[in-house]
């Protein structure tokens, strides 16, 4: 997740390179230590040093990643012969490579070869199945498709090997929310917050979800999650206000405020 300094940090950093202020490599490296999806500003931006051979050469080793950034960008943006052109260019320097294996499948997702794609990234987790990236794809596959009962046993066989990843955690817990699978939601959200128990936003999610669920007991428990939101943001999460309030006087909103 990007927190509000660092989303401020890149807004700025965008507002200047548009500008023509510069800092183009700067900001096209802070999107990618982000995870930012910014993928129109990439594609230009990208694309402005990579067609420039005097730019392109002062970037060193680095030009590689530019390439790399610059064809998932394009993909994105369904600019699929620059993302072919990218990824041809990272083939002929790195034959074999994983990495440039995967960009092949996800150019041949981008086009909606599905089959093909499958094809890829089976044969490519054949020889490296640690490789969580790959895994996400198939999920996000699935996703794309419709498919969201595959996604979810996708997630689950993922995780079943990667614990510890939160955003899949959550990818899966919000997926559960989706269908109205409240009991497996709020299982994902009761891991996040034994890993992660001081990001607030685990706890408002798995408060709703219980509210949602009711019941007494879900009920006491979304009340101590509420507060427990509200604990951790200093008392400025006004979702978790409202919460409180529901719980606590479950006619507040409809019937209006009687403490007697």
């Amino acid at each position: 997740m990007v927190g509000a300094a660092e989303e401020a940090q890149l807004n700025r950093l965008e507002s200047q390179v548009d500008n023509g202020g510069g800092g183009v490599w700067e900001y096209l490296c802070l999107v990618r230590k982000l995870k930012a999806r910014r993928s129109e500003k990439v594609l230009k931006h990208g694309l402005s040093i990579l067609n420039d051979p005097k730019s392109r050469s002062r970037l060193g080793g680095d030009e590689w990643t530019l390439y790399e950034q610059v064809a998932i960008a394009a993909m994105d943006c369904q600019w699929l012969d620059v993302a072919k052109d990218c990824i041809a260019t990272l083939s002929k320097k790195f034959t074999g490579s994983l990495r440039v294996g995967r960009l092949e499948a996800m150019l041949l997702e981008a086009k909606g070869a599905w089959a093909d794609a499958e094809k890829a990234y089976a044969r490519l987790l054949e020889d490296n199945p640690l490789d969580q990236a790959m895994h996400k794809r198939k999920v996000a596959m699935a996703k794309a498709q419709g498919n969201i009962s595959a996604a979810v046993d996708f997630l689950n066989k993922y995780l079943e090997i990667f614990m510890a990843d939160h955003d899949a955690w959550r990818e899966l817990a919000e997926i559960y929310v989706s269908l109205q699978m409240y009991k497996q939601a709020a299982f994902c959200y009761e891991e996040l917050i034994l890993s992660q128990p001081t990001v607030p936003l685990y706890h408002l999610a798995y408060a709703e979800v219980l509210y949602t669920m009711g019941g007494l007991e879900n009920l006491q428990a979304a009340k101590k999650y509420y507060a427990s939101t509200i604990n951790l943001t200093g008392g400025k999460n006004t979702r978790a206000l409202y919460g409180v309030c529901l719980v606590r006087y479950p006619g507040y909103f409809t019937h209006g405020f009687s403490p007697s």
